[in-house]
Parts: structure tokens; C-alpha cells; sequence
């Protein structure tokens, strides 16, 4: 008796184990997809003869809110004037 409970238990692990594991794959092929899509947006950027490393700066700083911008900004002019670069 206890080893159909046993038995039953590591079917029901290793279903459930494969059914993440292949969610996980499944999402997997999405990211290269929608990773794909994007690397083609930013061709046809510089196709139309945009600056792709600015727009991805762009990008990046929109993530982030306003006051996480502005003290950024305030550090690199603080780096770059200690470095003689402004």
C-alpha cells in the first residue's frame, strides 16, 4: 500500500516537473522571438538612419523614473568634471 502511495506521489512530481519544464521552454521560444523582433525594429531604426546606441540609451532611461534620471545625470556631471572632461 505504501509503495502505491509512494509510486502515485512520483508520477504526480514528475508530471507536474514536466509541465514546468516545458512552460519554461515555451516561454523560452517567446523571449527569442520577441528578442528577434526587436533586433529587427532597431535594423530598420538604422535603416532610417537613426543612431541605434542612442536609442538604446533612450530606452534604458525610461525605465527609470524621473528622480533616478536626474541623479544619475548628477553623478556622471560630478565623475566627468573631476575627470576634466566638461
Amino acid at each position: 500500500m505504501m509503495d502505491d502511495i509512494t509510486d502515485t506521489s512520483q508520477t504526480v512530481a514528475a508530471g507536474q516537473l514536466r509541465a514546468i519544464i516545458e512552460r519554461i521552454e515555451r516561454l523560452e521560444e517567446e523571449k527569442k522571438t520577441i528578442s528577434d523582433d526587436i533586433k529587427e525594429v532597431y535594423a530598420e531604426l538604422k535603416g532610417a538612419g537613426f543612431d541605434s546606441k542612442a536609442v538604446r540609451t533612450i530606452v534604458r532611461e525610461r525605465k527609470k523614473d524621473q528622480a533616478e534620471r536626474q541623479e544619475e545625470a548628477t553623478i556622471l556631471d560630478l565623475y566627468r568634471a573631476a575627470l576634466g572632461m566638461v
